[in-house]
This record gives structure tokens, C-alpha cells and sequence, in this order.
């Protein structure tokens, strides 16, 4: 496998030179004097550093050994505590963190490229500040200032660590039927009391307390979604001056033997009267949860994009230095016996598949994290409600879309390296066994794409579609005349995403089923659609700079690949969409 490399160049191209982002940090007060295109660029340039150097190195040897249960104490692999330690000890677990309690507090912006650079070099290391970040997340927009004092500074110094449970046996994407118990005591502290499985990082020796989020209900709870509360419940108890206790009354149960990222601990968590502490309002949780779930998916998708970026690299590496016969041009390196691979045709597809895949990807969920960035920080209330609308939308898209591609982009990474792909030593098959739990966790992707559909689409009568698509009709509008190449093939499919819209609009009125017949196909349809956008985007500054380096020439090449062999997709799939839901229900169940 070929050594990671943080693709750094073309993190500062799209943050730079397309978004310009030093341009909206001043605008906004809470970011003007905290971050820069200088900071971000020494933060990005030094987390490249570290991650590369310490992190990437687990990640086989942490795939082969896993984690281990052994009478309810987790062990991760060798050399993750020490990494971890080394990790926290950088201050890469406070990048995004408020600086009122030891923060850093970067914009989700510049947490999202540290994000790809984690996950890229070792998904299951990444997963455990990834929990913990979201958990800070939610305490912080939602908890008292006594839980925030108490529990944040330890939790972004990395001392300890978070998780968030939710998801229990009997209740995963229905929440609302969830059975952990929360009985209020007369000191104001709750018991908590249930199990919760699938809990990443709820239980392992990296950090010396871990900091759980439960979701239960109160005994006089409504029914339903309306009736969930969440709590903190510490694994160590923390007195008033923030010294670690006793033990708290939960424990793990057992550790799931998984497909891939066998270094995250996935555990099985049960509450015994645990001491826990609400944080928000009773029946408030799923909103405080949902805080943090917009940007956990997106670091989801993420996930899928870092493991593509690192497929990419390992099989371009692997192309260029593997001889099998000759160009179909003929000899291309007559001084040798065979020719390097990546001169044949469907090599150079599957290479510019992945590339333009994962720079199109990289791009798209920089602009995800830029309207969280305006959602939370703007100063104005139209500005910010617009960004909030456009995080709402583009949330699903970015956590399915995303992982979707990533999964493609990982079998290509595979497929170019033949019967090597398939051998463990050559690390490719990891990375597509990592990458198929991101289609999975945090709502698997079907549910994104319902949730897109149903919810964000068809929900709002299409205003927040129109907020996007209107956006994208002004940059076509007023384009220049040599970007055309680029415009107009964006223009035709926001044209079939409209048609699509209102097609569903219209049919969904009269028949239900239409939205899950055909929500995976259009949200694929956005997602091409979202990234052409950044294409065009990126060609608009990559034609400007052609002459000045071969970057920019190769940006120009890759964008004219994606619009020539991967944005022609959209036809078959809103084929697909028109196609109606009838042929869903030709058979009963009996005949399956």
C-alpha cells in the first residue's frame, strides 16, 4: 500500500481559490480574528504531518488485531492508546471546539479537511474523536453552563472521550419506540436503566473517562418521538471540582465482531441505574441529538470520500509501476517487456472515475461546511436562515451520495490492482469492507433518501429544492461565455432534477408509495447534479490559471471526463424514477 499523502494541494484549491472562504471569515465577527487563510493552511499542512506520520501506520495492523473484550474492559490494538495520546497531545481533538473551554474553535470547514486526513489514513482511529466531537457538540448547544464547565475542556484536551447511545435492539431507525428507562431523583440527577447496542466508542482504554449521551424516556413521557429525552451519563463519576469518582452503574456486554473497522469498538452498552444528567428540556432529545446529527452525517460522507481518496492513491501508484502487455497504441516503454497499465483504456476509467469522484466529492462537502459555518455564525438573519435551509436539503445528499461514491471508488481501487485486490497485504479490500458501514450508520442511505424526498423535497412544496436549484440557474446566468463547455450540461440536468421534483410532487399526491420507489434514484440524480455544480465551479478558476500550472490543466481534464462519462447518468436514472412504483408490487410476499 502506498504511503498516505494529505492531498493538501487540492484542499487549499477548493477552499482558496473556489470558495474564497478568508473572504466569508471576515464577514463573520465570531470567525474574523480566529481563523485566516494562513492559520487554516499551517493547521491543515500540520495535521497532514501528524496523521501521516502516526496514524496511517495503524491502520493494517489495527484492521488484522481488532479490539478485544475481556470481562466487560474493551482493549484496542497495539499502538492506538499511545497514537491517541500523541493525537490529543497536538490538539487535534479541539480543532472545532469552543474556545470559551479550551477549543480551537475552527470552522466546520477546516474540521472537515482534518476529518478526511483522519479517516483517510485510519477510519477506526477516526471514529473514536468523531464520537466525541459530536457529543461536545451537542452538550455545548444544549447542556447547562455546570455540564459544559464540567465535562467540555476534558473532552476536546482528549483526556476523555464521548459516545453517543441511541440506537437500541429492538428500535434503530424508529426511535420513537425506544424502552431505556430515566427516573428523576430528588438531588435533580436521573437513573438510567436499558440497553443500547451499536454504541462506537462506548467502551475502550484510549482515555480515562468516557462521556455517554443517552437517549430514554421519563416515566411520565408522551409516546412516541415527542416523548424521548437525552442524558449524560459519565462511565467515572466527576465531583464538583472535576476529579474523577466511582465507577457509574453501566458496563459494556459484549463487543460486535464486524465486517470492517475492526479497530472501533462497537459495544453493546447496558445502564443499570447509571447516574446520568439531562441536558436540554424533558422530551427535548431528539432536537438536541439532531444538533449534532447535521454535522455528524456529514462527516460520515466524509468517511466515504477519505476512504476513495485513499484507494485513489494506493491504485495510481499501482498503475503507474505495474507492467501487463502493451498500450492498444502499441509500445509505449519499448525497454521493457510489458507496459505500465495505466496506458490502457479502462485503467485511465477507472482512475478518472475515482479522481473526479473524489475531487467532486471533496468540493461538495466543503460547501456543505460552509453553510453550517453560516448557519451557526452569520450575523444575519436571512443569510442565515438560507444557510440553514440549504443544510437541511443537502444533509441526506452529503451522507449518502457521498458514501455511495465512495463505495464505487473504493471497487475501482480494487479492480485496478486485479488478484493483488483481493490479497489483505495489498490493504485495497480493507478499504472497501471500512467504506460499506458508512452506507449503513448514522440512517442508512435508503432512510437519506427518503429523508431528502419525502421530508426536504416533497415537505416543503419544493422551496428548499428551489433555494438550491435557483443558485445554481444564477451561476449558469452569468457565467462567462468560455465556460459553456461546463454550464451547459449543468443546465440540462438541473433541468432533469426539476422535471423529476415535479413529477414526484404531483404523483406522490395521489400515491404514497411513489416517494420510496424512487428516492434512492433522485437523490442519486441531486448528487450528480450537486456535483456538477462544483465542477463547473472549479473549472471557472482552473480555466482563469490554466497557463500558469499543470494543476489547473489537470483540474480542466478531470472536469471534462466527469461531465462527458459520469454526469450522463442522471438519464438513466430519472428513467428509472419515471418509471413509477408499480413494478414494486407486482408480487406478494409469499413470492419473493
Amino acid at each position: 500500500m502506498a504511503d498516505y499523502k494529505a492531498p493538501l494541494r487540492d484542499m487549499r484549491f477548493v477552499l482558496n481559490e473556489v470558495f474564497e472562504v478568508s473572504r466569508l471569515w471576515a464577514q463573520l465577527p465570531a470567525l474574523a480574528n480566529v481563523v485566516d487563510e494562513d492559520t487554516a493552511s499551517a493547521i491543515l499542512e500540520e495535521a497532514g504531518k501528524a496523521i501521516a506520520g502516526t496514524i496511517a501506520p495503524l491502520n493494517r495492523s489495527g484492521d488484522e488485531e481488532g479490539c478485544s473484550w475481556i470481562d466487560g474492559a474493551v482493549q484496542t490494538p497495539r499502538g492506538f492508546p499511545e497514537a491517541y495520546q500523541a493525537y490529543a497531545a497536538g490538539g487535534w481533538t479541539s480543532v472545532g471546539g469552543d474556545d470559551r473551554f479550551g477549543g480551537m474553535g475552527m470552522p466546520k470547514v477546516i474540521t472537515a479537511q482534518v476529518e478526511e486526513m483522519l479517516n483517510s489514513a485510519n477510519l477506526s482511529f477516526g471514529l473514536y474523536p468523531m464520537l466525541t466531537a459530536g457529543a461536545c457538540l451537542s452538550i455545548n448547544a444544549h447542556g447547562s453552563e455546570a455540564l459544559k464547565a464540567t465535562y467540555l475542556p476534558n473532552m476536546y484536551a482528549g483526556v476523555w472521550a464521548g459516545s453517543m447511545c441511541l440506537t437500541e435492539p429492538h428500535a434503530g431507525t424508529d426511535l420513537g419506540i425506544i424502552r431505556t428507562r430515566a427516573e428523576p431523583q430528588a438531588d435533580g440527577s436521573y437513573k438510567v436503566s436499558g440497553t443500547k447496542i451499536f454504541i462506537t466508542g462506548g467502551e475502550h482504554d484510549l482515555t480515562e473517562n468516557i462521556i455517554h449521551l443517552v437517549l430514554a424516556r421519563l416515566p411520565d413521557a408522551p409516546p412516541g418521538p415527542k416523548g424521548i429525552s437525552l442524558f449524560l451519563v459519565p462511565k467515572l463519576m466527576v465531583d464538583a471540582n472535576g476529579a474523577l469518582g466511582e465507577r457509574n452503574s453501566l458496563s459494556c456486554g459484549s463487543i460486535e465482531h464486524k465486517m470492517g473497522i475492526k479497530a472501533s469498538a462497537t459495544c453493546v452498552m447496558n445502564f443499570d441505574g447509571a447516574t446520568g444528567y439531562i441536558i436540554d428540556a424533558p422530551n427535548k432529545g431528539l432536537a438536541a441529538m439532531f444538533t449534532m446529527m447535521n454535522y455528524e452525517r456529514l462527516g460520515v460522507g466524509i468517511q466515504g470520500l477519505s476512504l476513495g481518496e485513499r484507494s485513489y492513491q494506493n491504485a495510481v501508484e499501482y498503475a503507474r509501476d505495474r507492467i501487463q502487455s502493451r498500450a492498444p497504441t502499441g509500445p509505449v516503454d519499448p525497454d521493457k517487456v510489458a507496459d505500465p497499465i495505466i496506458v490502457h483504456p479502462d485503467v485511465r476509467r477507472m482512475l478518472l472515475t475515482m479522481k473526479a469522484l473524489n475531487e467532486g466529492g471533496r468540493a461538495f462537502s466543503s460547501y456543505v461546511a460552509l453553510q453550517l459555518d453560516s448557519a451557526k455564525y452569520s450575523e444575519d438573519a436571512v443569510s442565515r436562515q438560507r444557510a440553514q435551509e440549504r443544510v437541511v436539503l443537502l444533509t441526506p445528499v452529503a451522507k449518502a451520495f457521498l458514501t455511495d461514491m465512495g463505495l464505487e471508488t473504493t471497487v475501482h481501487g480494487q479492480q485496478i490492482f486485479g488478484g493483488h485486490g483481493f490479497i489483505r497485504e495489498w490493504g485495497q479490500e480493507q478499504l472497501i469492507r471500512d467504506c460499506r458501514i458508512t452506507q449503513i450508520y448514522e440512517g442508512t442511505n435508503g432512510i437519506q433518501a427518503l429523508d431528502l424526498l419525502g421530508r426536504k423535497v416533497l415537505g416543503s412544496g419544493g422551496a428548499y429544492y428551489n433555494l438550491f436549484a435557483d443558485e445554481i440557474r444564477q451561476f449558469t446566468a452569468t457565467a462567462s461565455a468560455d465556460l459553456a463547455e461546463f454550464t451547459r450540461p449543468l443546465n440540462d440536468a438541473v433541468k432533469t432534477l426539476d422535471e423529476l421534483t415535479a413529477w414526484l410532487l404531483d404523483r406522490a399526491k395521489s400515491n404514497p408509495n411513489e416517494i420510496g420507489a424512487a428516492s434512492v434514484e433522485y437523490l442519486h440524480v441531486f448528487g450528480y447534479t450537486a456535483y456538477a455544480y462544483m465542477w463547473a465551479l472549479m473549472s471557472r478558476t482552473a480555466l482563469l490559471r490554466q497557463d500558469q500550472d499543470v494543476f489547473y490543466r489537470t483540474k480542466l481534464g478531470t472536469a471534462r471526463f466527469f461531465f462527458a462519462r459520469l454526469l450522463p447518468r442522471v438519464h438513466s436514472l430519472a428513467a428509472s424514477v419515471k418509471a413509477g412504483s408499480e413494478s414494486l408490487y407486482l408480487l406478494d410476499a409469499d413470492q419473493f
